[in-house]
């Protein structure tokens, strides 16, 4: 192959990235979800996301981004037969693909909300990178960072008040008892 395909090639990619991080800053959304689970040592645990969504006549859009993340799957839309999900569940490809992503491609032209979602999503990661979700103090300061996201968010609310969740994460949890255990 030429040099001149190949630079043709890598054009065409960076082009598509961009258009791609456009459409995430126009569509994408980072959240952070709490799920209540029986067998959580706390009660909760967090489950950091991306999605992408897309009328299903769009498909091509979501299948650029799979390519570009290399990660990732498709899927319906529950509820919604006509919409189809681009989802990153898996932080390890949230950290290593999206965050570089976003930090070259869409912080940088992000509107000042997206990009303040970023930064307390990117901050959740690495809380998380660290382990701090396997203590109850760092699982609810993951906690208060996560209901802290999306603070322009369209009228949606959590199911559960932030007080709620805390208490249970917290509920076997005083200064006195982590002090005597050291």
């Amino acid at each position: 192959m030429g040099g001149a395909n190949q630079q043709e090639r890598l054009a065409r990619t960076e082009a598509a990235k961009w258009f791609l991080a456009g459409f995430i800053e126009g569509e994408g959304s980072l959240l952070v979800s709490i799920k209540r689970h029986k067998s959580s040592r706390y009660g909760y645990y967090v489950d950091p996301e991306f999605h992408l969504v897309q009328h299903k006549s769009g498909r091509n859009i979501l299948e650029l981004a799979k390519q570009v993340f290399q990660t990732g799957r498709i899927f319906p839309k529950p509820g919604s037969p006509n919409c189809l999900v681009y989802a990153i569940h898996c932080r390890r490809s949230l950290w290593e693909k999206l965050v570089p992503f976003f930090e070259k491609y869409v912080v940088p032209f992000a509107s000042p909300n997206k990009r303040e979602t970023f930064y307390r999503f990117r901050e959740i990661l690495e809380m998380m990178n660290r382990g701090e979700h396997r203590t109850p103090e760092g699982l609810a300061r993951i906690v208060e960072k996560a209901y802290a996201m999306n603070p322009a968010a369209k009228g949606k609310q959590r199911l559960r008040p932030l007080h709620e969740v805390l208490a249970r994460i917290l509920r076997d949890h005083t200064p006195d008892t982590l002090k005597g255990s050291e």
